[in-house]
């Protein structure tokens, strides 16, 4: 197949996914799932928070339910922050909370996970995700190795797959490096950057302000597009040319918005690592099938029975351009107002 006939498959592939991501321009690496966080503070008193991302899919309205043994006391408060509607009130738990059930119901039909974190009174922490297949959890006295592993895998793999701007710069890698070997170690030269990055940010080994970053990540997309534009006149570009060492230097940029996400989380204390390596996983099990999906569609457009006009070969890297640039602004503003106000 001529070059010419794969930059227009491409361009292709990327009409597709922008309608997908232009959809919701203002979500990209918004990592907010709804919250039930229950926190002793005292022998029988429990706190719970209750979050819900203002956008969120559409379907039935989760609701939390107690656990058994517990009521609620006191008035509850509502307030909302940053991109979520939060209530809170105390609960009165004889017995305390180990081996009580927590649940969420509606979780089916609005489409939803829900991220369960408990603190106990000693300190201990258990997160967990809650799913349609799995809508109740008791609380153990500890949890398991297995549970961490499998709780921070789903949370690694949601991340990813909700980061539309993760996922836009993926894509942007696979249409200047192509489908080769080099792509394999491109992606992998991005892996290895973000996990660096993520380890030492989530560890409080580097810290870097989260509107930054996530500036300075939709400043990389534009720098993709860019590349793409010259790469479609010229091979001699930086990312043609350099494709594993600038994939690598931005997968340490994006390897800190991961950890920004992350800290939303928390880490178990007791299961640090093998959370972070979960996490990580997860990511990469995103990255993965994110890719497999862009080849499926590449090749169902190749063997598409026409010609793309010779103009359309330059919309990828001006839309990719245009999204990074609304992002850039949008984050900046953000940045600004909570800085003012």
């Amino acid at each position: 197949m001529k070059a010419c006939s794969m930059r227009l498959c491409y361009t292709a592939l990327f009409i597709f996914f922008f309608g997908l991501l232009s959809a919701f321009p203002s979500l990209a690496h918004i990592f907010a799932p709804s919250l039930y966080e229950l926190k002793e503070t005292v022998t029988g008193t429990v706190t719970v928070r209750w979050k819900e991302p203002v956008v969120r899919p559409r379907g039935a309205t989760l609701r939390p339910v107690l656990p058994p043994d517990c009521e609620g006391v006191g008035k509850v408060d509502f307030e909302y922050i940053d991109n979520g509607a939060l209530a809170t009130w105390d609960l009165k738990c004889a017995g305390g909370l180990i081996g009580k059930t927590v649940s969420v119901e509606n979780i089916a039909s609005s489409k939803a996970d829900v991220l369960l974190r408990i603190q106990l009174l000693d300190g201990r922490s258990i997160t967990h995700v809650l799913t349609a297949g799995e809508s109740s959890f008791v609380i153990p006295e500890r949890q398991s190795s297995l549970s961490v592993f499998k709780t921070y895998l789903i949370l690694g793999t949601g991340h990813i797959l909700e980061g539309f701007d993760h996922l836009l710069f993926i894509l942007g890698l696979v249409l200047i490096v192509g489908w080769s070997r080099q792509l394999l170690w491109t992606v992998t030269a991005f892996t290895a950057g973000h996990s660096i990055t993520l380890a030492l940010a989530t560890l409080g080994f580097v810290h870097v302000p989260q509107q930054l970053t996530e500036a300075a990540i939709a400043v990389s997309i534009y720098f993709l597009a860019i590349e793409l534009y010259r790469s479609f006149k010229s091979r001699n570009t930086l990312m043609n040319c350099y494709p594993w060492i600038i994939a690598g230097l931005f997968g340490l940029l994006h390897g800190l918005g991961f950890a920004g996400a992350l800290s939303e989380v928390g880490l178990p204390q007791t299961d640090i690592p093998l959370a972070l390596f979960s996490f990580n996983v997860g990511i990469e099990i995103g990255q993965l099938l994110f890719v497999g999906l862009v080849l499926i569609v590449w090749v169902l457009l190749k063997r598409a029975p026409f010609t793309w006009p010779r103009i359309a070969k330059f919309l990828p890297a001006y839309l990719i351009g245009s999204l990074a640039v609304f992002w850039f602004l949008e984050r900046i503003w953000n940045a600004f107002f909570s800085f003012q106000f």
